[in-house]
């Protein structure tokens, strides 16, 4: 069923205003889109029906931050396709190794149990390094990383100037290198 604009910008207005109806029918518009462009990126009907209800979830958990979204639908396009990448980049077992030498790649399992303490121990200070980031920078790196806003929206979202979203992100992903780089070393 497609939905026009001024409808879904109606819903939008309506879910902001905390209308559980409104809520459920945009969940019933749109969970068979999302779910079958999730399945597309997991593979598992499971996973991507757990993947779009956590992306509904936010929408609701969120619902007062609707208001500064344009465009709602490709919206909820982009946070179906980041939790499918980060589900997928969380749960592979293979990752790609680039050596710097050649830099040729090479897919290595990572079911090594050593090796997989190591990547939850690295996993662990990183999110605890983003929680400890100060509270504009730790917003603007979570809308941009994990959430794939722009800095031209996150610059709206937040109410501060591109420049500034772009100063933030630069600090967060400095301290955070810093991290990373500490826990390779110790490893």
């Amino acid at each position: 069923m497609k939905i026009d604009d001024n409808q879904l910008t109606q819903l939008q207005r309506l879910i902001a205003g905390g209308s559980q109806k409104a809520f459920e029918d945009l969940y019933r518009l749109f969970f068979g889109r999302l779910f079958n462009f999730a399945v597309l990126y997991v593979h598992k009907k499971e996973v991507a029906e757990e993947l779009v209800n956590d992306v509904m979830i936010s929408v609701w958990r969120r619902r007062d931050e609707l208001a500064g979204i344009r465009n709602l639908e490709t919206y909820l396009f982009v946070a179906a396709r980041n939790h499918s990448l980060n589900y997928l980049s969380r749960y592979s077992p293979y990752y790609v190794a680039v050596e710097s030498d050649n830099a040729q790649g090479q897919l290595i399992d990572v079911n090594d149990p050593g090796r997989e303490l190591e990547w939850k121990e690295i996993w662990f200070r990183l999110n605890q390094a983003i929680d400890e980031l100060p509270d504009q920078c730790r917003t603007v790196f979570k809308l941009i990383k994990e959430e794939g806003f722009r800095y031209k929206q996150v610059a709206e979202i937040l109410n501060i100037s591109p420049r500034t979203v772009e100063t933030q992100l630069f600090r967060a992903i400095k301290k955070l290198d810093k991290v990373i780089e500490k826990s390779f070393f110790r490893l």
